[in-house]
């Protein structure tokens, strides 16, 4: 009997959700191979992390620094590029920077100042992007997307693109507008990655733009 999470299992649904993701791509003319499919981790027990190179995937990113720290020591997580995608409180900055590649959630000044002051501790080549409040939405976090200019100045790591994570939405065409404004504002910057889209709206996302979907119960069963 194949359990829930076993890598067979977790690679018949990414193979599903590469499907939705091409029809999302063939809808929107771009080509699916400019989407990574990014698996959230905090859905995934710390000592099942070594498993998921075998189910296919190549791309995870972290919320807490903690857990992190934990799940990249876990034998068979070193096949895995690892992002951190929760929010980033300046104290943790230190903590997180030895073991990604990138950061999704870069947003206030405190964590620019920290990003600086331990950039000895970044792993080679680490960029970041800059999250943004594309909805004003005072539940959210981000920078209003008339400081871009102005973080881009001062961000002492090289900026990759931009993340947003819209409001809650009773269906998922409610964000193409934010997807869309994310999309408008990059373009003006000439930054080039898009983090947007989990697994309630990824679809439209891609539709708008994302290069990177993050993803969780879609992918694995928490």
């Amino acid at each position: 009997m194949i359990q829930e999470n076993d890598p067979e299992a977790v690679a018949a649904r990414l193979a599903g959700v590469r499907e939705r993701i091409a029809a999302a791509c063939a809808r929107g003319g771009r080509d699916p191979d400019d989407v990574d499919v990014l698996l959230a981790t905090k859905y995934v027990a710390t000592d099942q992390t070594g498993k998921l190179a075998e189910a296919g995937i190549r791309l995870v990113g972290e919320n807490r620094a903690q857990e992190l720290a934990e799940k990249v020591a876990v034998p068979g997580a070193e096949a895995l590029r690892w992002e951190f995608i929760g929010h980033l409180q300046s104290r943790k900055v230190a903590d997180v920077l030895p073991h990604v590649d990138r950061i999704h959630s870069v947003s206030t000044d405190s964590v620019l100042k920290r990003l600086e002051r331990h950039a000895e501790l970044a792993r080679p080549g680490l960029d970041v992007l800059i999250e943004v409040n594309v909805a004003g939405d005072e539940a959210k976090s981000g920078i209003a997307p008339s400081e871009l200019a102005s973080v881009l100045e001062r961000c002492p790591v090289p900026v990759a693109g931009l993340m947003t994570m819209p409001p809650h939405a009773d269906t998922p065409e409610d964000n193409r507008r934010w997807f869309a404004a994310l999309r408008e504002l990059a373009g003006e910057h000439d930054l080039h990655v898009l983090s947007m889209g989990t697994t309630q709206d990824f679809e439209v996302a891609v539709e708008e733009g994302a290069t990177v979907v993050r993803l969780g119960s879609v992918l694995v069963r928490d």
